[in-house]
């Protein structure tokens, strides 16, 4: 089985991002060189994607715009003699296709998902959440990983998941594992519960294969105390009648950067512009001066 589309929910509002967020997605914010979301398009083309849906909202028409054909841009770049730059508009031409389709009220991440149900008809598909980037400078291979769990294992879904401090786990999903192993079966989830209520401290890091078997269980569950219908409990109902549900852990060495809040989106602006192949040891640099004055 060759799984060929993805599911990028982008809806949010980015509340947490504020003023940053007034006017602008926070899936378009950089870091590096970059918008946060190329990062994941680049990622899903690397596992073989063909075929993305954005799932938007309103105020997210930049993300269209980054990903379409700008020959004007292109023009002018050459009639300028600025040949060189043409190099960072390749992501242009890595030949999958847009889609995009508009969840109109904020009713949660389940039901962003939920707008894909046309789209992905009776195929499995990929949902990688757009303000999450997994690997730094070099895109993970974590969906081709879970494809392969998720054909091997004959499941209904594929979670990848990271290790987090145990005070961290009322931030998350998390998943209960059956077994110390890379690839396991999961025997629960949780969203967002208190530590010591939590089965574990495996946090859910943005990336699922489905079968289309989730969009039944979408509809069947309710809304949370928010009014928001929570993609953890649609995976918990299809988990309670019977399908199997299988997680992927991400090695230490394969970082999940999850830019929710400005803590996180500045440590992560950071740790990519002091490592920036180019850039990087000047910036180095500059920081080591810069706190040299402020000993």
């Amino acid at each position: 089985m060759s799984i060929r589309n993805a599911v990028i929910p982008v809806a949010g509002l980015g509340t947490r991002l504020l003023p940053a967020t007034k006017s602008q997605p926070k899936e378009m914010l950089p870091v590096g060189k970059r918008p946060i979301v190329q990062y994941i398009v680049e990622e899903l083309n690397l596992c073989g994607i063909e075929r993305i849906l954005f799932v938007t909202g309103r105020g997210k028409t930049s993300i269209e715009d980054h990903f379409d054909d700008d020959p004007d841009l292109i023009r002018n770049l050459r009639e300028t003699g600025k040949e060189d730059l043409l190099e960072e508009l390749q992501y242009e031409r890595i030949g999958i296709n847009y889609l995009y389709t508009r969840q109109r009220r904020q009713r949660g991440l389940g039901d962003a998902v939920l707008c894909a149900e046309s789209f992905a008809g009776t195929e499995p598909f990929v949902v990688a959440l757009g303000d999450s980037i997994i690997g730094r400078h070099r895109p993970s291979d974590i969906v081709r990983r879970l494809i392969d769990a998720f054909e091997t294992h004959d499941a209904a879904c594929a979670i990848a998941v990271e290790e987090v401090p145990r005070e961290q786990v009322s931030m998350y999903g998390v998943v209960k594992p059956e077994s110390d192993t890379d690839v396991f079966v999961i025997s629960d989830l949780v969203e967002k519960p208190a530590p010591a209520e939590a089965p574990s401290n495996w946090a859910i890091a943005g990336r699922y294969v489905f079968a289309p078997g989730l969009f039944d269980a979408i509809k069947q569950t309710g809304f949370d105390h928010r009014g928001e219908i929570q993609l953890t409990d649609a995976i918990r109902r299809m988990l309670s009648d019977g399908r199997r549900i299988v997680g992927v852990r991400l090695p230490p060495t394969e970082k999940r950067y999850d830019i929710g809040n400005f803590e996180s989106y500045f440590e992560t602006f950071v740790e990519f512009a002091l490592t920036d192949p180019v850039y990087g040891e000047k910036l180095r640099q500059h920081v080591r001066e810069l706190l040299g004055e402020n000993s």
